[in-house]
């Protein structure tokens, strides 16, 4: 994992704001955003893809999206609402294989595909 963009973001190799951060996950706000909101809740623990959870990671995975929907109200969507995209694999636009939750509001969104 030492070529991964995440795990340096997360060891603090590679500077980044951290929007939250515990012991489990950090957020961040995407470099390329789709929207006024658009953050990266992201797993410390290196996660390729999510065809890569385990059994071990479900509670992880839950967290994920908890902690997602804690981060909305803290940036003022959760009322007006939001968009959480897992992406897996090329052809679902995953660039960088570190699993990441995408949190994306703030305008009226539209579905792409």
């Amino acid at each position: 994992m030492e070529d991964c963009l995440f795990c340096k973001i997360i060891n603090k190799q590679i500077k980044s704001e951290f929007v939250y951060e515990d012991d489990d996950l950090v957020c961040i706000k995407d470099i390329h955003p789709q929207a006024p909101i658009h953050l990266l809740i992201i797993s410390k623990k290196h996660i390729s893809t999510v065809l890569d959870i385990s059994e071990e990671d479900e509670k992880l995975i839950g967290k994920i999206v908890r902690i997602a929907t804690k981060i909305s109200k803290q940036f003022n969507i959760d009322e007006s609402g939001f968009r959480l995209i897992f992406n897996c694999k090329k052809d679902g636009g995953q660039t960088i294989y570190h699993i990441h939750l995408h949190l994306i509001g703030g305008k009226r969104l539209k579905w792409t595909q």
